[in-house]
């Protein structure tokens, strides 16, 4: 009887791992879809990706029929939110150092920044001792001589601390650079302590700064301090009210474009 002849052997099959590749990639997919929808605020939408999952995969939980949810929706109030600050360390007010992470204020900023000045104002009868404004240079503050100095000093009266700590604050946390600006009118001032207009309102000016610095903690490295005398007024010096609108210091919180010109 003759022998009979082998059958040739099979081919392996390299590709088989290919089908367990697949189903890792789908399960994996599923995965990272869940934990979006969980990242959004509309629960029920939530809910019905998880039943929608469930029947596409058949998950069970051992000991659970099949088709059970894996993750209870009750529970799903229970997971904690995540605050950008534990994902991204220093982009916020708790930075890793413990110090105020400052933004850049834009227009929009600005105008948030103003209504917040004016409705202090408003509620302090203080109208008359600020004027805000926003410009191509950014918002300027202004603080009228009337409020904030005696005639022909250079010294921030006290009964002025309060209003100037708030207008501090509200310009303060940008890192937009702050041009402090001393103004005058075009009347002569000749006093043992200042020769012309020019060193009062810069006297005026650098007052200020320091104040900024010592009392409103700003950092010193965005800020500058210069006097134009009664050489930019707002108003016209030849009338008593116009003169009181020029005596002033500027506060200006300068945009992206400003700062990118200015020195």
């Amino acid at each position: 009887m003759g022998k009979r002849a082998k059958k040739p052997e099979k081919e392996a099959n390299h590709e088989r791992w290919l089908v367990s590749y697949a189903d890792f990639i789908t399960l994996l997919f599923a995965v990272f879809v869940t934990l979006y929808a969980m990242g959004q605020t509309d629960k029920q939408k939530v809910e019905q990706l998880i039943i929608s999952l469930h029947d596409s995969f058949s998950y069970s939980k051992p000991g659970t029929a099949k088709g059970s949810a894996v993750i209870d929706t009750e529970d799903l109030n229970k997971i904690p939110s995540i605050h950008p600050e534990s994902i991204y360390p220093g982009k916020g007010q708790n930075a890793r150092d413990g110090a105020k992470v400052r933004t850049h204020a834009d227009s929009q900023e600005f105008k948030k920044i103003k209504a917040a000045i004016d409705a202090h104002l408003a509620k302090e009868s203080a109208t008359g001792k600020v004027g805000v404004k926003i410009n191509e240079r950014g918002l300027v503050v202004s603080l009228k001589e009337a409020g904030f100095f005696d005639s022909g000093s250079a010294e921030v009266k006290e009964s002025s601390y309060q209003l100037l700590n708030k207008v501090a604050a509200s310009l303060n946390g940008y890192d937009n650079p702050v041009r402090v600006e001393g103004h005058t009118d075009n009347i002569p001032i000749n006093s043992p302590q200042f020769n012309s207009n020019w060193e009062l309102s810069t006297s005026r000016a650098t007052t200020v700064l320091r104040y900024l610095i010592d009392h409103a903690k700003y950092d010193p490295e965005k800020l500058s301090a210069t006097g134009f005398g009664e050489y930019q007024p707002v108003s016209d010096n030849g009338t008593a009210e116009g003169r009181s609108k020029n005596r002033r210091v500027d506060l200006v919180l300068l945009s992206g474009e400003k700062k990118k010109t200015e020195p």
